[in-house]
């Protein structure tokens, strides 16, 4: 604690003290000194630590409920629309009624031993819901299209797409739950008086007019907040920043029929978006081993024959007959940027070794450990282009790949681009 905070703690203690000499009536008021004093007393107790046991494991286990049940709900509704909608009032219901009448009519329905777990779970619960529902709704849509297009399984999307996109929601839900579970879970146990709790002794405090007492459960409360509310966001902060190994890529073909001994073939192919007609009747036939230029100005649809071909997008008309499966170097870089460059291709790869040894064809060494948000431009489209060269597929597409190179840079992306080729179909989409 800095010398400033301290200074500041003095002058309120001091204040404090004062005034309950002022006031000059134990029941009214007390001094710091009191209420410290009735501590010491309470600890070396053993209803003490029962009252303190009890009440730390109903709150605990009510803010754990609603944590969990929240982040359920949330990814239910988030990949199902109906639960939301259907979810949408209770929440809200939850959000207004006033945690008294909670208190009243739990107590009602379930008695005052599970009082304050009941109270917990439903203050917490809407936070946390609608928290991690806006950080699952914010997940950027492009990362998620990268994701299927290289068939990046479903533990390497929650761990490095979903969970970053999630972290200032999900941090922002916990800081606001974790203090009003205990001011609502003690206030329960204050109303329901459960045994072994410390809203019983708070009560019993009240009833004998034992205002120290007060003041050092209060005391107690607060330490009891502060304590297992840093325990709580130490222990999500570290799951937060733990990275895992990588799983290797899912099986992932298209849904577009076989092209002829293995080429990508499209027949008569059209694309429209409102009135802009931005295909029309593209007929061609890539065959593996070769490598295909598409050299038209900006604006002219070379990114969306890409999509089309790849699967993103769906013609209006025609047939495309696929070659198997697609790797993509799209217009933006698509990256997360949280992590390393080495992590991103493991992502695709599985493989750090075999990552990091494409990597070094490109970057320099220093680069690959470096957040992909740190890296500049050129760095970053290196990174997508190792990603896009070292995924297995039978057909490459390249969009822009040289875009932010330097010549010599570009020299080198070239060498590499024609080294990695493997007898795959390469489709390169470029001003130049």
């Amino acid at each position: 604690m800095s010398r400033k905070k301290v200074l500041i703690l003095l002058f309120w203690l001091l204040l404090w003290h004062f005034l309950a000499l002022w006031v000059d009536n134990r029941i009214l008021l007390v001094t710091p000194f009191q209420a410290f004093r009735a501590l010491v007393r309470l600890l070396p107790q053993a209803v003490f630590w029962r009252a303190v046991g009890g009440s730390l494991l109903r709150i605990g286990a009510g803010f754990l409920l609603g944590l969990v049940w929240g982040i359920l709900l949330a990814v239910l509704s988030c990949r199902f629309p109906f639960v939301e909608e259907l979810l949408s009032p209770v929440m809200s219901l939850l959000k207004a009624v006033p945690a008294a009448s909670f208190v009243v009519l739990l107590l009602i329905w379930w008695g005052s031993s599970f009082l304050a777990v009941a109270v917990c779970f439903v203050i917490v619960l809407p936070n946390l819901y609608i928290n991690t529902l806006e950080g699952l709704k914010s997940t950027d849509r492009r990362l998620l299209e990268m994701a299927d297009i290289f068939g990046i399984s479903f533990f390497n999307r929650f761990f490095y797409i979903f969970r970053p996109a999630l972290k200032p929601f999900l941090l922002s839900g916990l800081k606001l739950s974790l203090g009003m579970s205990w001011k609502s879970g003690v206030a329960a146990e204050v109303i329901g008086t459960p045994d072994c709790s410390i809203g019983e002794r708070l009560y019993l405090s009240k009833i004998y007019l034992q205002t120290a007492e007060v003041f050092a459960w209060t005391a107690v409360v607060i330490l009891l907040s502060f304590c297992f509310e840093r325990a709580a966001l130490w222990a999500v902060r570290r799951f937060l920043s733990w990275e895992p190994a990588c799983h290797g890529r899912k099986g992932q073909m298209p849904e577009n029929g076989a092209g002829e001994s293995g080429a990508l073939v499209c027949r008569q192919v059209s694309k429209r978006y409102g009135d802009q007609q931005v295909i029309r009747g593209w007929s061609a036939v890539y065959e593996p081993g070769r490598t295909y230029y598409l050299t038209a100005p900006s604006g002219s649809g070379k990114t969306t024959l890409l999509r089309l071909l790849c699967g993103l997008e769906r013609p209006d008309s025609g047939e495309i007959l696929s070659a198997g499966r697609f790797s993509v170097l799209f217009q933006e870089d698509r990256l997360c940027e949280d992590y390393s460059a080495l992590r991103n291709v493991e992502l695709v790869l599985g493989e750090t070794l075999r990552a990091r040894e494409a990597l070094l064809c490109v970057l320099p060494e220093e680069a690959l450990s470096k957040p992909c948000g740190q890296l500049s431009g050129g760095m970053k489209r290196r990174v997508a282009l190792v990603r896009a060269m070292e995924a297995d597929s039978e057909c490459v597409l390249l969009d822009e790949p040289f875009a932010g190179l330097d010549p010599e840079t570009q020299k080198k992306a070239e060498a590499y681009i024609r080294d990695r080729q493997r007898g795959r179909i390469l489709l390169i989409a470029t001003h130049q």
